[in-house]
């Protein structure tokens, strides 16, 4: 008798986690479920918070790509997440998109002022939503929208999967592949060894953490020549960060 596995694939999880991560942080649940549905549908991972501290402490613990933040929050006011959410250093400059009933336009400054992107008043076109959400990621993190990325003296063919360092073919396995486009679109971002594990292996995937170094470790042979600078920094008790200030 064969059986056939519900578990997603290795190759399914990978996919998955390079997709952009959407954080909603919405108390009523009927428009979360109406926001996960369009978002997933869209083709985007969704995180759900119910509430401003626990909005802070995912934010916290994964810096997700986009915030979709209500402004009438228990526990704490969307107002006062964005700000702190701008004042950590990891998350500074995550796009956040704010979700209100308040239409008056002091309202809209307010919470441009604290450091949204974009305002949505309520009640809203899914699909519009949807296009804003395309509009802000594409306008901050233009690495989504593109087929080539580039840092430093690398470019990254996205389309043809290949990389070349100051002109040169550099030829990279699939995990590494995938690592340095991580890295790409984060220049200078320090993630720790379990946020690379989610990022680029996938949640659903069970890897040891040190499996991140050794992979860190062929990437910067297959980087580096002899003469070249390492742009991977390595963080003491952090993680690794693509970095040519480093």
């Amino acid at each position: 008798m064969s059986m056939t596995s519900t578990a997603p694939s290795r190759r399914e999880a990978q996919s998955s986690a390079l997709k952009p991560r959407v954080l909603i942080v919405e108390d009523e649940t009927a428009l979360v479920e109406l926001l996960r549905y369009n978002l997933e549908q869209a083709g985007f991972r969704v995180s759900i918070a119910t509430d401003g501290e626990e909005a802070l402490a995912l934010v916290q613990e994964d810096t997700p790509d986009l915030i979709l933040l209500d402004w009438m929050l228990p526990l704490m006011s969307g107002i006062e997440v964005c700000r702190q959410v701008r004042r950590q250093t990891a998350s500074a400059n995550v796009p956040i998109i704010m979700l209100t009933a308040r239409g008056e336009e002091g309202d809209r400054v307010r919470g441009l002022d604290a450091g949204a992107d974009d305002y949505v008043a309520k009640p809203f076109s899914p699909t519009e939503l949807v296009a804003r959400i395309r509009a802000v990621l594409r306008r901050i993190r233009p690495a989504l929208a593109e087929e080539a990325l580039s840092y430093a003296d690398i470019v990254m063919d996205l389309v043809a999967h290949r990389v070349t360092r100051d002109g040169k073919p550099v030829h990279l396995g699939p995990t590494e592949f995938r690592l340095l486009r991580h890295f790409m679109e984060h220049p200078g971002r320090v993630f720790s060894r379990e946020q690379l594990l989610d990022s680029v292996w996938g949640k659903d995937v069970y890897v040891e953490a040190r499996t991140v170094d050794v992979h860190i470790r062929r990437l910067r042979i297959a980087l580096n020549g002899p003469d070249q600078t390492d742009l991977i920094r390595t963080v003491r008790a952090a993680g690794y960060a693509l970095d040519a200030q480093g």
